[in-house]
Order: C-alpha cells, then structure tokens, then sequence
C-alpha cells in the first residue's frame, strides 16, 4: 500500500530533534511522498530547503497562512513570490480565509487570498486552501478565479455537506485529515465523507496537529506524524464503506497529478 501526505508541517519545531528518524518511520508505514506545507515566507523557504535534500520523497508549498495575513509585507511577498519557482515548490499555499480565531483583521486575509489566487493563475500552480468558518466569504473568491487556475485541494475539510459539494462543483479536490478518526467532533465528516468522488479525494495527516485518537497503543505525546497517515486512510475507507487500498491507490493516483509529484 502506497500513501502520500499532501500536507504535513515537518518544519515545525517539535521535529528538530528526529527529522531524520520521523522520515524513516513514515516510509516504513508505507508512505511514498510528502508535500512539506508553507504558512509565511521562513517556513516556505525552509520547507523548499528539506524537500532539495530528499527530492524523490519531498515536495512543499509556498504561502502565507490566514493567521498571518497581517505580517506579510510587500518585501516577503516579492521573496515568496520568487520562491514559487524553486524546483521543489509544487503549490501555491497555504492561503485562504480564517474567521473562527481571526489571528487576523478578515480585510487583511481577503487581500492576501486573492494576492495568492492571482498568484496561482499567473504560475499555473494548483492551491493548498484553508478554509474554517469563512464559506461565504471564501467560495466567491475562489469561484471567480477557478477558470484561471490548475485546480487545487480545500485541505483538511472539515465544514458541510453544502459547503463540501459546492467545492466538488468547482471541481475542487478535498483534503481529509485525523479529524475523520475523532468520535467528538468528526462525526459530521464521517457521514458526508462518501460525497467525495473517488478522483477528488486526497490524504493529508496536517503534522503536528491533528493526531488521530484512534491510534492504539496512543502515542506518548500528542505530535501527529506521516507514518500515521494509514490511520486516517482505514477511517476514510470505513466511512465510505471501501477496502483500505482503493482509498490509498487513489488518493496517491490524485495526489501525483494534481500536484505532479516525482513519483
């Protein structure tokens, strides 16, 4: 069985101390491929910088987080741009809208999404999207630029069934995360998940976060890891009443196109 992690943050600093061995572990667990994701200009440069020294197993993103609309500059946002031509760099991202903690002013993070959609049109470079209590904001934005762009994922879904299908109508691929493996707060994506057409659907574990609380025996700290991608890949399968390796040879499939990994 072959996986591929569409979006983890191995340059978080919870990895310094293991980097090596937490890729060892996750190609052990049957995962191919990592897309590395980018959230400001340091951690877009630094995850181009990892995936240069291990080209055939790592990609990134470039990208400035809804958090952290308010910091970019016109200096960053030149570098970043810069940086989206690097050999390693297979989106445009992570960008959108967050209105749940609203770390930043909402006119701030529309500039910055629309900024990274002209982006994305211009490069012809898919985008990795974040999306959490922004819908209707959001979706009109990325309506009106979907022509232009080659496509991209709303990354770890986690809204409606109404808000799931409007993207699939936008033929949009979706994201699915741990989230789909907690029985608290994932119980509304487990019913919706099988909306998700079989070419659309992507597996992302969004380290250090979201560590799946089905994993057993639990982890002895609360760091997710690309190794426990398989976890999120049997609960998919699960709740869309499919064997786990069609749910992981197709999102490895979507995985390499969309983002023409080096697979």
């Amino acid at each position: 069985m072959m996986l591929v992690d569409i979006g983890a943050n191995l340059t978080h600093q919870s990895f310094e101390h293991d980097y090596a061995e937490v890729l060892e572990k996750a190609q052990l667990d049957g995962v191919k491929h990592i897309i590395i994701t980018g959230t400001d200009l340091v951690t877009s440069e630094a995850g181009a910088s990892l995936a240069s020294k291990h080209p055939t197993f790592l990609s990134s993103t470039v990208g400035i987080h809804p958090h952290n609309a308010s910091k970019a500059n016109p200096k960053q946002l030149t570098q970043l741009t810069q940086l989206i031509e690097h050999s390693k760099v297979v989106a445009i991202g992570e960008t959108g809208l967050d209105y749940n903690r609203n770390y930043a002013p909402k006119k701030d993070q529309l500039e910055i999404f629309e900024h990274h959609l002209e982006l994305a049109k211009h490069f012809n470079k898919p985008l990795f999207l974040h999306q959490r209590d922004s819908h209707k904001d959001f979706l009109p934005l990325l309506k009106r630029y979907r022509p232009y762009i080659a496509g991209g994922v709303v990354h770890c879904f986690t809204d409606n069934e109404e808000s799931l299908l409007e993207y699939l109508d936008l033929d949009m691929h979706i994201g699915i995360t741990g989230w789909i493996c907690d029985e608290r707060r994932g119980q509304d994506l487990q019913k919706i998940v099988h909306n998700i057409p079989l070419d659309r659907l992507l597996l992302e574990t969004d380290a250090p976060y979201l560590l799946p609380r089905t994993i057993k025996p639990k982890p002895k700290t609360r760091r997710n890891e690309p190794r426990y991608l398989k976890d999120v890949a049997a609960h998919v399968a699960k709740h869309m009443s499919l064997e786990i390796e069609e749910v992981a040879e197709c999102s490895t499939r979507n995985a390499i196109e969309l983002f023409d990994l080096p697979i």
